[in-house]
């Protein structure tokens, strides 16, 4: 129980602050802004570039990697099913698809398993963030009022610093460079420099995580059927994910990845691509409602 409440207590209390600061006005929506900048532009980058500089590549990894693509093209084709089921919004398929692994996911996975093995949660991430650079935010921009421009989102993905850190750490666990270097100590001094500017990424990410969730206004008729049909479609992927790592990457330890993967939310960028004020509203209360399920989850697996 002990242990359970030093992984578990820490992340409430960070939301908690996150929560203080928006009641209490002591951070700006344009301190959070800039606080998310850092975590995402700065911090995650270098836990990326770490992670995927450490991993161990073989044929595996990018059998992994084509499952996770599929698979969230799967959730989505399964909310679009669910959607014409229960009719509740163009927006239910971007909420049973694609996971919010750079805000959140690193960070409770370092916190159950310890930052040494977050190349294994690396792993099962690579291909769901191609997915999200790719076909998720091309689908996004269809369904709206403009058509989705492959130049602009090819250029999007290229300049993001997320994306430049996974190339980058690819580049260097593939190629051996990493561990070529080694021997000399240079890879010990690029571990020291990642692991330093990644320090405060679970901390600040947690607290504007916290200010962001609001459970005012909330249309619970439409939320409880998005957040049930997440649930559905996650339980669904991560019996199949189970299915393939267990047939291509037995005793590898992802295992435990993907049960933190398919517990996390959507991504967070969904609300900018909303039409109108309703449906942000509604996209804005499933994202809180399901990141407080995620939290849920995050406690059980402690506890387990």
């Amino acid at each position: 129980m002990t242990e359970v409440i030093k992984t578990v207590l820490p992340v409430i209390i960070m939301l908690g602050i996150g929560v203080i600061c928006r009641q209490k006005s002591i951070l700006s929506r344009e301190g959070i802004n800039a606080l998310k900048n850092v975590a995402v532009n700065i911090c995650l980058p270098a836990v990326m570039l770490n992670a995927f500089a450490t991993m161990q590549y073989s044929l595996n990894n990018v059998i992994i990697t084509v499952m996770m693509f599929v698979l969230c093209l799967l959730g989505w084709a399964l909310g679009k099913l669910l959607n014409s089921l229960l009719k509740v919004s163009h927006f239910l398929p971007f909420l049973t698809t694609g996971f919010e692994a750079g805000m959140l996911g690193y960070s409770l996975f370092a916190l159950l398993y310890g930052s040494e093995r977050i190349s294994e949660f690396a792993c099962i991430d690579l291909g769901q963030v191609l997915f999200v650079f790719t076909l998720y935010k091309g689908l996004l921009s269809s369904s709206g009022d403009e058509k989705a421009d492959p130049g602009k989102l090819f250029k999007e993905m290229i300049t993001s610093p997320t994306i430049i850190a996974i190339i980058a750490g690819v580049l260097l666990g593939t190629t051996g460079i990493y561990a070529a270097l080694e021997p000399s100590g240079i890879s010990g001094v690029i571990d020291a420099c990642t692991s330093f500017v990644s320090a405060p990424t679970a901390g600040i990410i947690l607290i504007t995580i916290g200010y962001d969730l609001v459970l005012n206004n909330i249309p619970w008729g439409s939320v409880i059927k998005t957040a049930f049909s997440r649930i559905l479609v996650m339980a669904v992927l991560r019996i199949i994910a189970g299915f393939i790592v267990n047939a291509f990457a037995p005793g590898s330890g992802l295992e435990m990845a993907l049960n933190v993967m398919f517990i996390l939310p959507p991504p967070y960028v969904l609300p900018v691509f909303a039409d109108d004020e309703k449906q942000r509203n509604y996209v804005s209360s499933s994202l809180s409602v399901i990141t407080l399920l995620t939290v849920v989850g995050f406690v059980i697996l402690a506890a387990i």
